[in-house]
Formats: structure tokens, sequence, C-alpha cells
């Protein structure tokens, strides 16, 4: 109990909580900020404009093929020769936004495809326009259909955050790895304390989905 009691001091619980914040601030900012990317280039995918529509498929098959760390390592590390200087939050949210946008691109297409194409007819036969019908109309219904793998996607974005540490990022993980560097027996009460942390917010946001499902399914 003594080693646990050192572990788990208010001190390092602190400074854990501290990059706890790290890790939350970094994913609400990627999360709004892929979400809103994904959403337009989703859009893009499936209404099919000429050569726009192609191009942006190219790219998104090109990011969600490639490791989420190389696309840190290059946003942080290979950005720079170009004159392009990030610090590590700004290069871990950009990493992320780039890769997570990608992902998401894809769920929303699959959201729309999945709502019946009659609705569309019958929006349009009731006098509006292609755009009206999908805003008001499609992209309502396919939202609700996209809860359960955006929140999946949500949920593998905030654990991937921990990638960061590799770019020296003070988020959860690379905090724990400071305090059990200072003594090594350390190590398994900091990686049961950053499961348990990784857990509840993870848990707390599938929860909020399964109620929005609820309410509005």
């Amino acid at each position: 109990m003594s080693i646990l009691s050192q572990a788990y001091s208010w001190i390092n619980l602190k400074f854990l909580l501290a990059g706890l914040g790290v890790t939350i601030e970094v994913s609400l900012i990627s999360i709004a900020l892929s979400f809103a990317i994904g959403l337009i280039l989703g859009i893009i995918r499936y209404v099919g404009f000429k050569y726009v529509s192609a191009a942006v498929g190219f790219v998104i098959d090109i990011v969600r093929n490639l490791p989420l760390l190389l696309i840190i390592f290059f946003t942080y590390f290979a950005l720079p020769q170009t004159g392009l200087r990030m610090s590590a939050m700004s290069a871990a949210i950009t990493a992320l936004v780039v890769f997570e946008s990608a992902m998401l691109a894809e769920i929303v297409r699959s959201g729309i495809i999945a709502v019946d194409p009659g609705q569309m007819e019958g929006a349009r036969s009731t006098g509006m326009s292609y755009w009206q019908a999908m805003q008001h109309i499609i992209l309502p219904q396919a939202l609700l259909k996209m809860i359960p793998p955006l929140v999946s996607q949500f949920i593998s974005l905030i654990k991937d955050t921990s990638l960061a540490t590799i770019i020296v990022l003070p988020e959860l993980l690379y905090r724990a790895q400071i305090i059990y560097g200072q003594d090594t027996r350390y190590m398994l009460p900091m990686y049961l304390m950053i499961a348990v942390m990784y857990f509840i917010v993870c848990y707390a946001l599938s929860l909020v989905a399964r109620r929005l499902e609820k309410r509005f399914g």
C-alpha cells in the first residue's frame, strides 16, 4: 500500500489531471473541426461533383490508409522543413483533424446513402430545391444513422491522442511516463490510473450517444 499511496499522492494525481485536461482539450477541438470538415467532404463525395468528388475521394483514400503516427511525425517534424512550424499541441490537433476528417467523411457519405432515396424524391416534389431537401430532410435522418459510428470514431480519436506523446505533448500518457520515470515502481499504478481516466471519458461519451439515440431515434 505504501507504493500505491506514494504513486497516488495528490501532487501526482494533480499532475495527471492536468494531462487529462490537455487530452480533453485536444480531443474536443479535434472532434469539432474534423466533424465539420468530414461533413463537408462526405457531402461532396455523395453529391458527385465532376472531378472535385473524385479528387476528394482520392485524397481521402490516401489519408485513411496512412498510419496516424506517420501523419503526426510529418506534421511536427517534416512541415517545419517548409517553414511551417507548429507547437506540439497545434501539430497534434492538425494531424488528428486530417486523419479523422477522412474517416468521418466516409461515415457521413455512408449515412446519407442509408437514407431512403424516396425521401429526396418526396422533398423535391413539395417544391424544395436539392440543397434544401439535403439540409432539412436528408441530413437530419442521416445524422441519426451516423450516431453509433461517429461516437465510435470519436472514442478512437480520444484514445489516439496518446500517440502525441511521441512529440512531447504534455497529455495524460506523457505525464504518466514522467511520474514513473522518477520511480519505476510507479509504472503499474500509473498505467492503471490512466486506464481508469480514459475509460471514464470514453464511457461518458458513449452514454451521451445512447441518450441521443433514445431521444431522437
